[in-house]
């Protein structure tokens, strides 16, 4: 077997690490820390989590309970640990964040075919590698990533509109059209405002709570994406003379008129399931976002697919500079895993950690690399991050608008999600079976 780097011991690169081990390689994992410390990490251990320690739910029918199914068909290491590691909270997967990383550190520490080492790298490396570096990655690496892929590559200041799902919308109150008819004419989907709903929407915008966020995220705001709460307490007419404007927007249920203010939704995927709100990046608390935006009309259920945040963050523009499966175009043997592709979450960046490793040991073997169907969580989170727009490219979260439509549609919600999940588990195992991917021994016991 080869010898191979892993770059990161975040939750990506220590899975990523394991998973190469336990197939067989050797291999270099390179943590900065504690000889280059970041702003938001408070030890050295691996896979330490420094936002919440819930790894969210494990409900089947919800998009991070069938995710973790699938990750756990693939023997991840993570999820193994989490489990021994776990405190109650409810539905969801919540750990003791000092005992997780301890563990997960002393497993990857203690597998006889890793090697830690502890330096930062300045460098892409040379040879087999994985780069799972995540939102703090060091200036210097940055720079050598975009030396690589182009100047372009990277973005460093995380702007975050809300995304809501078609089907939760009232849709005679929509209509269909671009301004001023440019584009195809008809790519946006809009939200016409009265004047009375237009001020009670700026009302509770200037009443709502910002989440405070971590000093390591306290970045001044650039003008181009202020949070829209910012945007309302500069005036109130603000919003209508920016990302609300009704200018070119005739309404056709109006007879033409135009309304005081609109909110125009953009196309997230191909299938049109999910779309996001343009121009509402905000540091609104979930719980404010959902109570201050479903008074927008048409949005009285709105079921959110992700919500809208401002960090600081650095991710690669996946479609536009990356191979289909994240690999370094020209170098087919250095894969970019975790937050840096632009996937949001902890299971999600595990999961690219976990599906690089594995498509990294099938090129070592002379295989092709391979991806799980778009009718599963992590097919369709590759597929997003491949196919998005690269000129509107932003983080996602796991979640069933990233799926397939059903072939036969259901209105029932929960029926909707057991379908999806009842075909991504068969898909999913066939697609396993067809590649002869095999799951490695998770019991860790440490």
């Amino acid at each position: 077997m080869a010898r191979v780097t892993v770059i990161g011991g975040g939750l990506a690169g220590s899975e990523a690490a394991f998973q190469l081990a336990e197939r067989g390689h050797e291999v270099t994992l390179v943590e900065m820390r504690p000889v280059r410390p970041t702003p938001a990490h408070r030890t050295d251990r691996l896979a330490e989590i420094v936002c919440t320690n819930s790894f969210k739910s494990t409900e089947l029918t919800t998009a991070h309970g069938l995710l973790k199914w699938e990750m756990r068909a693939l023997g991840c290491l993570l999820l193994a640990v989490a489990e021994e590691a776990r405190i109650p909270g409810g539905a969801a997967l919540t750990v003791d964040r000092e005992e997780f990383s301890a563990r997960m550190t002393a497993v990857v520490e203690g597998h006889p075919r890793i090697r830690v080492v502890r330096a930062e790298a300045t460098e892409l490396p040379e040879g087999p590698a994985i780069v799972a570096t995540g939102p703090l990655t060091s200036d210097a690496l940055a720079q050598a990533i975009a030396r690589a892929l182009g100047t372009e590559a990277l973005a460093f200041f995380d702007a975050i509109a809300p995304i809501v799902a078609y089907d939760s919308l009232r849709h005679e109150v929509l209509f269909s059209a671009s301004r001023y008819n440019k584009g195809e004419g008809a790519d946006y989907l809009n939200v016409p405002l009265t004047r009375e709903q237009y001020e009670a929407f700026v009302d509770a915008l200037l009443s709502a709570d910002p989440h405070p966020g971590h000093d390591w995220e306290n970045v001044p705001y650039f003008e181009g994406c202020l949070p829209i709460e910012e945007m309302a307490r500069r005036g109130r007419d603000t919003l209508r003379f920016g990302p609300m404007k009704p200018v070119g927007l005739p309404v056709p249920q109006w007879g033409g008129r135009l309304a005081y203010a609109v909110v125009q939704l953009r196309r997230e995927d191909r299938a049109g399931q999910m779309w996001n709100l343009v121009g509402f990046q905000t540091r609104l608390r979930i719980p404010e976002q959902r109570r201050v935006f479903r008074l927008l009309p048409s949005f009285e259920e709105a079921e959110f697919l992700r919500y809208g945040s401002i960090h600081r963050n650095t991710y690669l523009n996946f479609p536009a500079r990356l191979a289909p499966v994240g690999q370094l175009p020209g170098r087919p043997e250095l894969f970019f895993a975790g937050q840096i592709t632009g996937v949001e979450g902890y299971t999600e960046s595990t999961a690219s950690g976990l599906l690089a490793a594995i498509n990294l040991d099938r090129v070592l073997r002379g295989l092709p690399p391979t991806v799980p169907p778009a009718t599963t969580m992590l097919g369709g989170l590759l597929r997003y991050l491949r196919e998005a727009d690269p000129r509107h490219f932003q983080p996602m979260n796991a979640n069933f608008g990233l799926l397939d439509p059903l072939a036969e549609p259901e209105r029932d919600r929960r029926r909707k999600r057991e379908r999806l999940v009842e075909r991504a588990q068969r898909d999913f195992q066939a697609w396993m079976e067809a590649e002869s991917i095999e799951p490695v021994a998770t019991v860790v016991g440490a």
